[in-house]
């Protein structure tokens, strides 16, 4: 079990915050290109670290907590994940509050 830890913590950050896409109307996925723009140059650049951190031995990914799948430059596959979903995480909890404190969330509204 231990090697799943990894992929455990982010399918359970995507469980936790991909329904605040619907509740909160955070539209994060449902604007593909904003989302791109907002998230690959930070995803490049640490790509790119880490690839240059691992093969210059700074640090490396145990195997016991990651299944295995190592990517060139020794980059383990949840890494790469990691840099993808953690960030979509990041973006749709800052949606949905910027929803609720703006009042743009209806089903929260005292006045309907």
């Amino acid at each position: 079990m231990d090697r799943f830890q990894y992929l455990l913590v982010l399918g359970a950050s995507a469980l936790v915050t991909l329904p605040l896409e619907f509740a909160f109307d955070a539209r994060v996925w449902r604007r593909p290109r904003r989302l791109a723009r907002a998230v690959l140059p930070s995803f490049v650049v640490f790509v790119v670290w880490d690839i240059w951190a691992t093969t210059h031995g700074t640090w490396d990914f145990s195997e016991q907590y990651t299944i295995g799948v190592e990517l060139p430059g020794g980059l383990a596959i949840e890494e790469l994940l990691f840099f993808l979903l953690i960030p979509v995480c990041t973006l749709l909890t800052l949606e949905s509050a910027r929803n609720i404190l703006s009042g743009r969330v209806r089903w929260l509204r005292r006045d309907d």
